[in-house]
């Protein structure tokens, strides 16, 4: 093996930076990434007895999109934020360290109650039968393209988008989608992948294996720690920490830009807002509110916070795609008026007091993320995913995005890093390599 490889995290790095680092750094091998993936691969690689490495992160903390902020007081995730597929068959990795190891606060999300919280868009309630019918048909044109998908060939050639596996089962017998229907299936897709069904693919994400595999359940982590403890957790394991926890060991270099372009991403934007009082309903079944716009997704999905952070007050609007690249570009005072229309036409009569603050993450103006995570596209066959996570030259891929089947998860960017890391440990130790270009490196 020659001295130099490069894992690259979402990122890859141009020939003259990569030739510059391997003639300056010294390391066997540099890590661009100090996310979930970079380090699962720095711990796996340390495992196998590779320790001559070097972990670049561009920015000024490690964790990636997994980031707490604080907010009217307290800690809250603006990135990841949900351990999702949890009391199945499998154990989903990151699981038992959430709740386990590290015993972060957590609280499962209890979805089954959605139908008696849609409001209408000049204010009030939904009848909750008439809802949950809608909800059942959608899930009765799910259940059929998951079928259909069962029967699509593996290569990915027959794959479509999931609005035309809609189409081909009538899931809008009469006419244009209501309000009530563009909100269930934004809750059922776009609030689940960032991006709505005309792009997302049917193939790969029905069934989606997170669910199949680790279980239907989904937990909330709202722990003053942050979620990104879970990354810090796994660094300790093999980087040099202070008594405090900080993360010491000179082999992570921070604030280290040697990005060139990034992976696709779609957008998922949560956006807390603080209220001097509380004015929404709150007890079993309310944590989740929809709102059924007639404009698709126009701050669509709610969370109120009675058991994660009592007393704060907060409320939680995810927008998406479009929405979030609109939002991105105004003034967090317009988005907060805008917020402030939507909740006094949801809630009429009540005295709906002005937020006093509001934090809107930026993912897609942010020049080192670009997005929040990955979402498999319409038309990306298998062989185009396997040249997207391949090795060139000694220069390694990982990330959630490269995740066979649970890109766009934590566990997936988890799994991705040891996976990736496994490659290069076959190479550097059982000299089974795999490059684009044969022959080029081989010692």
């Amino acid at each position: 093996m020659t001295p130099y490889t490069v894992i690259a995290l979402v990122v890859a790095l141009s020939l003259a930076q990569y030739a510059f680092l391997a003639a300056a750094a010294g390391p066997r091998v540099i890590i661009v990434g100090a996310g979930m993936s970079g380090i699962s691969a720095g711990k796996r690689l340390s495992d196998a007895g590779i320790t001559d490495l070097l972990i670049l992160e561009a920015t000024d903390h490690v964790g990636g999109r997994m980031h707490k902020q604080n907010f009217a007081g307290i800690n809250v995730e603006v990135g990841a934020n949900w351990v999702e597929g949890v009391n199945g068959g499998k154990m989903n990795p990151i699981w038992p360290i959430v709740n386990s190891t590290l015993k972060l606060r957590n609280f499962r999300s209890d979805f089954d109650y959605l139908a008696q919280n849609v409001y209408k868009e000049d204010g009030g309630l939904y009848d909750e039968d008439y809802v949950q019918k809608r909800i059942d048909l959608a899930d009765s044109v799910e259940e059929s393209g998951e079928k259909l998908s069962g029967t699509l060939h593996t290569s990915g050639r027959d794959d479509m988008s999931i609005l035309a596996m809609q189409r081909l089962y009538d899931h809008q017998p009469n006419g244009p989608a209501t309000p009530v229907d563009m909100s269930v299936d934004y809750y059922k897709y776009d609030y689940e992948f960032a991006e709505p069904p005309r792009v997302t693919s049917l193939q790969n994400t029905v069934p989606l294996p997170t669910f199949n595999d680790f279980g239907d359940d989904v937990y909330f982590v709202a722990d003053q720690r942050g979620y990104e403890s879970v990354v810090y957790y796994l660094a300790g394991q093999y980087l040099k920490t202070d008594k405090s926890g900080k993360i010491v060991d000179p082999r992570l270099k921070l604030n280290k830009v040697v990005a060139i372009y990034q992976f696709d991403m779609a957008v998922y934007t949560k956006i807390f807002v603080k209220f001097p009082k509380r004015f929404w309903p709150e007890g079993k079944g309310r944590e989740f509110f929809l709102y059924a716009s007639s404009r698709r997704g126009y701050y669509a999905a709610w969370q109120e916070f009675e058991k994660q952070y009592p007393g704060a007050n907060v409320l939680l609007v995810t927008v998406t795609d479009e929405e979030s690249r609109r939002i991105e570009q105004q003034s967090d005072n317009q988005t907060k008026a805008e917020i402030m229309e939507v909740l006094r036409k949801m809630f009429p009569g009540k005295d709906v007091p002005d937020a006093t603050d509001i934090l809107v993450p930026r993912w897609w103006s942010d020049r080192f993320y670009r997005g929040t995570f990955s979402n498999w596209p319409i038309g990306v066959n298998r062989y185009e995913y396997d040249q997207l996570r391949a090795p060139v030259g000694r220069v390694y891929f990982t990330g959630e995005h490269t995740s066979e089947h649970y890109n766009g998860y934590v566990h997936g960017a988890y799994i991705a890093g040891i996976d990736s890391a496994e490659i290069l440990i076959n190479c550097a130790q059982k000299k089974m390599c795999k490059y684009n270009v044969p022959g080029k490196y081989d010692d």
